[in-house]
């Protein structure tokens, strides 16, 4: 029996419980990539292509991490002083009585308490750090701020500071189809969907990876920043990515997060990482089903993949998120 038995029949269980066409599992231990597992087919069509180690999932929300580094870049080179700033001075187009006190602190750890309404306008859902809550404008504000202050778009900054260095070849936003691209299935009785965007620019929801690039980009923050003995990113701005900066007051049952990355302390009631983690792993999820997570302990990172929007469980995804990390952790135990 494998090591991996037991992480491999999850995978495969979710995949058919929840209608994904498609599922892949990368595992990188030690540097070194010891399974690489693929099933299915890049939509539920007959015609569909096979999934391979060339198969390019939506990571969906996953990109955050992406997004969380250039915050930490960000704040590295000084284009943005800290994290404590105040919102209000680099959105002055935004009215200053909805973002109140708003630091770019709760912009990347949910605790913001901004959401949009039907008409695209910026509305306060509750006080900055009284709670936490998953919603869409601090990526979008987020993502405009990094193209003010670099004067280019983060994901050509990222090609530019880490994806070329890196040989990343399979990680990118596409706005046009092409075979490598998995569809998306939302209606299990219908074909998957294509979900390219209109543009590259990061603002929309049209990253592409390949399983074994998304582990690498984990296995990039394991090891802080050095690949092959060379340091792609400083030591200090991945630190900076996968610290906790949650405000210190929030109430104990919400996840606590770094640049976006939910990141492991003690176990809590709303985090997706499960109670037998080790503290100071981290892990970022999408909507459709990928998962990154890296546990520096056991020197292990887990990419998966799947391609049906919205994760198993309806209610209780959060048990079943948690179930995978738990049984990741205790093959290394």
């Amino acid at each position: 029996m494998s090591n991996y038995d037991n992480m491999l029949s999850w995978v495969e269980a979710i995949k058919e419980k929840n209608n994904s066409s498609a599922a892949a599992l990368t595992v990188i231990k030690d540097n070194e990539i010891v399974l690489e597992h693929y099933s299915g087919s890049h939509s539920n069509t007959e015609s569909s292509l096979p999934v391979n180690d060339k198969s390019r999932f939506n990571v969906a929300s996953a990109r955050k991490s992406y997004l969380g580094l250039c915050i930490a870049f960000a704040l590295y080179e000084g284009k943005i002083h800290s994290l404590d700033d105040y919102a209000s001075e680099y959105f002055k187009d935004i009215n200053p009585y909805i973002l109140k006190d708003t630091t770019i602190r709760h912009l990347v750890t949910h605790t913001h308490g901004l959401d949009e309404n039907s008409e695209g306008e910026i509305i306060r859902e509750f006080n900055p750090g009284e709670k936490w809550a998953y919603r869409g404008i601090n990526i979008k504000l987020i993502t405009q701020l990094i193209h003010k202050i670099f004067g280019l778009s983060f994901p050509e900054l990222l090609y530019q500071k880490v994806f070329l260095p890196m040989g990343m070849r399979e990680t990118w936003w596409e706005s046009k189809d092409s075979d490598e691209l998995v569809k998306v299935i939302i209606d299990p009785n219908k074909s998957g969907e294509d979900t390219t965007g209109s543009t590259e620019d990061g603002m929309e929801s049209n990253l592409f990876v390949s399983a074994r690039e998304f582990a690498l980009w984990g296995n990039l923050f394991l090891n802080k920043g050095e690949i092959n003995g060379k340091q792609i990113v400083p030591k200090e701005v991945i630190e900076l990515a996968i610290s906790i900066h949650t405000p210190d007051r929030l109430a104990k049952e919400y996840p606590r997060n770094g640049m976006f990355w939910f990141v492991q302390d003690i176990p809590r009631e709303l985090s997706e990482l499960g109670e037998r983690v080790s503290s100071g792993s981290f892990q970022i999820l999408g909507i459709t089903g990928p998962t990154l997570l890296v546990i520096p302990k056991y020197n292990v990172v887990v990419a998966k993949m799947y391609n049906k929007r919205y994760n198993y469980g309806n209610e209780d995804y959060l048990y079943y998120l948690k179930e995978f990390s738990n049984i990741v952790s205790d093959t290394y135990k």
